[in-house]
């Protein structure tokens, strides 16, 4: 029988699993916390929500698992949270937990984490209200090359996310001075949107899935993806490529610990994720929000965040 836990509402996403024996793998803990560091709703939220629903209707764990969030700083309290964790604790991440410390904006790493495992990635999306008088995205660029600030950009949590340095390479290549776009940074896309359609911005950057519900509620206009081509699923809404600009820009989430995790407990994750992203549940939440599978186990995943720090000092050249 599972352990009953109280609800906890705190900012941080944790989802609490504990290990039972598993392919010879003895009980780790009777509880595991996921840390998913935003608000309810957010990227790493739906995303760790999603895996506790899944781990626990396919029984996969026999642990309770606790979904925690700690909103704040961009990632930077559920994530200072985490490492100081003994065990037990895991913690949603992005490419954020790599561009915070590149940025000065934090003295955390990803070397600072136990990596897990990536599981998945998803496009960016330039949005505004539904009633503006901006009705594509190559003359949103036009506009901007002409007067730079002439539209408020709304973003969230923070400067150097994906959904900004997307905009800001198809607006370098545009030939706008990306250094004097105005840029709002709000603490998540409801807060963003809500923005938008008080007219307090002109424009809004952020993932798919958090832009599809107002467009579903015919709120706002999708002007652009950062996909290669057009999406099925969304079939009206153009490229970047096909605005003129050639960007192709995915966001990652993956799934870290804290430091020092042992062998087994590595083992362990690896082996229940891997079964996980194999379940009908986990592709049936790749289709609804839209997302693509991107799995890699540990070792994998830790070579990719090499690459990825690489990559991201070479993009965050253009701050």
């Amino acid at each position: 029988m599972r352990k009953k836990i109280m609800f906890i509402f705190v900012l941080v996403v944790m989802l609490c699993f504990g290990c039972s024996q598993d392919e010879g793998h003895e009980a780790i803990t009777d509880t595991v916390t996921f840390i998913a560091p935003s608000s309810i709703g957010g990227g790493w939220d739906k995303t760790a929500r999603a895996i506790q629903d899944i781990l626990l209707s396919n029984n996969l764990i026999d642990e309770d698992i606790h979904v925690l969030n700690k909103i704040g700083a961009g990632g930077e309290l559920g994530w200072k949270y985490t490492k100081q964790q003994k065990k037990h604790v895991l913690a949603m991440n992005s490419s954020l937990l790599i561009t915070n410390h590149l940025l000065g904006q934090s003295k955390l790493t990803y070397k600072d984490f136990t990596p897990i495992a990536t599981l998945a990635t998803e496009w960016n999306v330039v949005i505004v209200s539904k009633d503006s008088e901006i009705k594509s995205a190559k003359g949103l660029m036009e506009e901007l090359k002409e007067t730079p600030q002439a539209y408020k950009i709304g973003v969230s949590p923070r400067l150097g996310n994906d959904d900004q340095i997307s905009f800001v390479l198809a607006s370098k290549q545009a030939g706008v001075h990306p250094e004097k776009l105005d840029f709002l940074v709000y603490e998540n896309s409801d807060e963003v949107v809500d923005a938008l359609l008080k007219k307090q911005i002109d424009v809004a950057t952020m993932t798919l899935s958090e832009a599809k519900k107002y467009y579903d509620l015919n709120q706002v206009q999708l002007l652009v993806i950062s996909s290669e081509k057009r999406l099925k699923e969304l079939p009206e809404i153009p490229t970047w490529k096909e605005e003129g600009i050639d960007v192709v820009f995915k966001h990652w989430r993956g799934i870290m610990g804290p430091p020092n995790m042992s062998k087994k407990e590595i083992e362990f994750w690896e082996t229940t994720f891997a079964k996980m992203v194999k379940t009908k549940e986990w592709k049936q939440t790749l289709q609804t929000y839209m997302w693509e599978d991107f799995y890699m186990n540990s070792r994998d995943t830790s070579r990719f965040l090499d690459d990825e720090n690489k990559k991201y000092e070479k993009l965050l050249e253009i701050y």
